[in-house]
């Protein structure tokens, strides 16, 4: 018999769960997939978004949702939930953060290849690779990957304002519409501050975005990687070096000095800072596939960060390039350029203020100069905030 316990705190979750809001990934998850992964980074809103889901299910009754750190875990498996769970007539389970069990992966493919009537959603750290050391689960899992919010979420959420999503063609052709009276400005300024997070309504968003990345420095990457405490410490310093600098070129000799770490170790510390969410790595075009090339810039993920880190000291012009290659990533290939700032298939972009030039482009006739402070575009000159509404 299941324990009323979960019972009684699924329900208690699924009463505060906000409905009037869905993140941009609600629609594109293969919801009736045997088995769903969502990872993420932490406090993007992964929990918020599977227990929507099961509050727009018609037989609520027939499903399950639990965290994988409830102290149930202390004397019970997952596998013995799921047998329970079946016997219960129950035909999906929901396990929310899953990284915090120890061997999940493995009861996950046992649950799976066991009770082939029930559905398995979970949400992971996007520290987690399953790819790696579980093959079995990945060939069974159908994952997706989940970023912050964008501008235009922030806009709907925050200030009821609803924007439609624009491609990136709709972009740059100018054919982004927005509601009557609308000055985006004053919006994005408080956006690149405190919205990429969907808890930034809540009091106290400063001490919450330091919480998690300290959460993310010392559980998440060490408990994924096994590292000890001097090793995820080092993470901490080699964030704390980067986001004085970035966006920039990373040069790997002057780190591994700074950290007293081997310049070979360098390639994984930035690796599970950008799984975690807490950098981006810009890469050149010679992977082939998105994410291979050799990395050309480093930034911290999102402008929200920067101003965590960096406080009165943020640099705008960093923020910009910033903002621009975090909201464009999630939905193109974004990629280093040679005497640009991006590059997005023919396309090359300039990152600039209201009074950014053509000079780099050369009359590149795919060339895009994009600038804050300006609230329309004109030719090839896009508003830097339209490049939020593309997701």
């Amino acid at each position: 018999m299941i324990d009323l316990n979960l019972i009684t705190y699924m329900n208690e979750e699924l009463r505060r769960t906000p409905t009037q809001f869905r993140r941009y990934m609600y629609d594109d998850i293969l919801w009736e997939d045997r088995m769903v992964g969502i990872v993420g980074p932490r406090g993007v809103g992964k929990s918020t978004m599977v227990k929507q889901h099961i509050l727009h299910q018609g037989d609520k009754e027939r499903w399950l949702y639990v965290s994988a750190d409830n102290s149930f875990f202390y004397n019970n498996s997952l596998i013995s939930l799921a047998d329970e769970w079946i016997k219960e007539n129950g035909s999906h389970i929901v396990i929310d953060e899953v990284h915090k069990y120890k061997g999940w992966s493995q009861e996950l493919k046992q649950i799976y290849d066991t009770h082939p009537q029930l559905q398995i959603i979970f949400t992971g750290s996007s520290v987690l690779d399953i790819h790696q050391g579980v093959a079995d689960l990945s060939r069974r899992a159908l994952m997706f990957s989940m970023q912050g919010m964008s501008f235009r979420e922030f806009l709907n959420m925050e200030k009821q304002i609803e924007i439609p999503v624009y491609s990136l063609k709709d972009i740059l052709n100018h054919e982004v519409s927005v509601p009557l009276d609308f000055h985006p400005l004053p919006y994005f300024r408080e956006y690149i501050r405190r919205g990429y997070y969907p808890f930034s309504s809540q009091p106290g968003y400063g001490i919450r975005l330091q919480q998690v990345m300290i959460q993310t420095l010392e559980v998440d990457i060490p408990q994924y990687a096994g590292m000890n405490v001097a090793t995820s410490r080092k993470l901490a310093r080699l964030l704390s070096i980067l986001s004085g600098q970035a966006p920039y070129k990373p040069n790997m000799s002057r780190l591994s000095v700074e950290l007293s770490v081997s310049k070979n170790d360098l390639p994984d510390y930035l690796g599970y800072l950008e799984k975690a969410g807490l950098i981006g790595l810009l890469r050149d075009e010679t992977g082939g596939l998105r994410g291979l090339g050799k990395v050309e810039k480093v930034f911290v993920d999102n402008p929200n960060l920067m101003y965590a880190l960096q406080g009165v000291e943020t640099n705008i012009g960093n923020v910009r390039e910033t903002f621009f290659y975090n909201q464009m990533r999630v939905k193109n290939d974004v990629v280093a350029a040679k005497t640009t700032d991006f590059r997005i298939g023919d396309n090359v972009f300039e990152v600039g203020g209201a009074k950014k030039g053509q000079k780099q482009l050369d009359n590149n006739p795919y060339g895009i100069v994009v600038r804050d402070d300006i609230e329309q575009g004109f030719g090839n000159v896009v508003p830097l905030w339209q490049f939020g509404l593309n997701y």
